[in-house]
């Protein structure tokens, strides 16, 4: 039986909490979190399962509880139970009539399409072919939930104070990029809950940003991030030259002697004949000229040195080197989608497009958070309870996952 498992996985979860109402009630809001209905939100869910929606509302919003340890424990569960390969960095959209949510503000959202009235959740995600887990999150905050970045204007500033008062948002919570919340929380979950050195994937909201890239590699993180095709580079095989000084003013140092190009030209130039065709994995859609459902397009790899301004050069002057690789459908006259990757320069293609590719478990599971589990459905106004609602749905996310992986197993001790 379910019940019996869901107990002892959320015993385990959420045994950080001191009290056993605390656990009692982590639990129940779980099973509210897992049952049939649309909405999940606290009234609805309290109707599902019998109770004041006060007791579910006061967990969540002012009991006192570490959302930041039960998340540790989720992480270590889903390292050891679905073998992941990868980091997976998403974000996802939480749409808001008001404007007295933390973080709300209008902004490009997924869930809408277009931009509109939203909050943005960051995720870390640890993540293999078969299953993953939502193991970390941070709440967005734009520059106008930020009064140090609207100094300026001491009565929008003080707007901004009474606003972060109102939903609760600590004084050390300030705006910060989205990718630099990515690499917080990945300091977090290998510093602190001592998960392991992964590869990193992302879509170009993050690959696009320098800083993100250059971020992963100080930490000696690989990466496989999706790039638009105007990225600037030189190819691989380019070197920095000093040009000859002339005696006079200061000497000139190493520089490429060609101008750069993209990596979109650049792969044009390889031309269509240099893809191979690749096979990353097998889906559920079977047709008559694809029995297997084989997910399989046209790959090229080139080794490739990004080039912009901000990217720090070997002392020789030279850029660092690492993989472009590139989709070429056969149906299409040009690469429709582009990587940057710093695996190693012996890994095989068939390997860096499955590596690159691998965001599509998240992309399938977050359907799962939001419709299934109610991970946008939160309609409270603080920040210490947008946090607990998206721990308590990724570790209602982890219950399934483990029905899913190994549904007649015993729950863990």
């Amino acid at each position: 039986m379910v019940r019996p498992r869901l107990e002892a996985f959320a015993a385990e979860m959420l045994g950080s909490l001191k009290r056993r109402d605390q656990r009692a009630k982590g639990e129940l809001y779980m099973r509210g979190l897992m049952l049939d209905g649309k909405r999940k939100s606290m009234q609805p869910m309290a109707e599902r399962l019998g109770v004041d929606h006060q007791q579910l509302q006061q967990f969540v919003s002012s009991s006192t509880w570490d959302y930041a340890e039960v998340r540790r424990r989720v992480a270590r569960w889903a390292a050891a139970h679905i073998a992941p390969e990868a980091y997976a960095i998403d974000d996802v959209g939480f749409p808001k009539d008001g404007y007295d949510s933390p973080g709300v503000a209008r902004m490009y959202c997924g869930a809408l399409g277009k931009r509109g009235n939203c909050q943005i959740g960051v995720s870390v995600n640890l993540v293999s072919d078969r299953a993953s887990a939502a193991v970390n999150w941070r709440l967005f905050l734009p520059e106008s939930w930020d009064d140090a970045k609207n100094s300026g204007d001491a009565l929008l500033a003080e707007a901004i104070r009474r606003r972060r008062t109102r939903a609760g948002i600590p004084d050390q919570v300030r705006h910060r990029e989205r990718w630099r919340l990515a690499l917080d929380m990945l300091d977090e979950a290998r510093e602190e809950w001592e998960l392991p050195g992964l590869p990193v994937v992302a879509d170009a909201g993050y690959g696009d940003a320098t800083g993100f890239r250059e971020g992963l590699t100080e930490r000696g993180l690989a990466y496989a991030v999706a790039v638009k095709g105007s990225t600037t580079c030189y190819p691989g095989d380019a070197f920095p030259e000093r040009p000859p000084y002339s005696g006079t003013g200061r000497p000139p140092g190493p520089a490429y002697p060609q101008p750069h190009t993209t990596l979109r030209a650049l792969a044009l130039a390889t031309g269509r004949g240099a893809a191979r065709t690749v096979t990353w994995r097998h889906g559920t859609k079977t047709t008559k000229n694809n029995p297997r459902a084989a997910m399989r397009s046209q790959f090229l790899a080139l080794r490739v040195r990004p080039a912009n301004r901000t990217i720090r050069r070997a002392t020789d002057g030279s850029l660092p080197e690492c993989w472009l690789l590139a989709e070429w459908p056969p149906d299409s006259a040009e690469p429709t989608d582009y990587w940057l990757s710093t695996l190693p320069a012996d890994t095989p293609l068939r390997e860096l497009v499955r590596i690159a590719k691998i965001r599509w478990r998240v992309e399938h599971d977050y359907r799962e958070l939001k419709d299934g589990l109610g991970l946008d459905h939160f309609e409270g106004r603080s920040y210490l309870g947008w946090h607990r609602h998206v721990t308590l749905a990724s570790l209602a996310q982890a219950f399934c996952t483990l029905l899913r992986l190994d549904p007649k197993a015993p729950a863990p001790a």
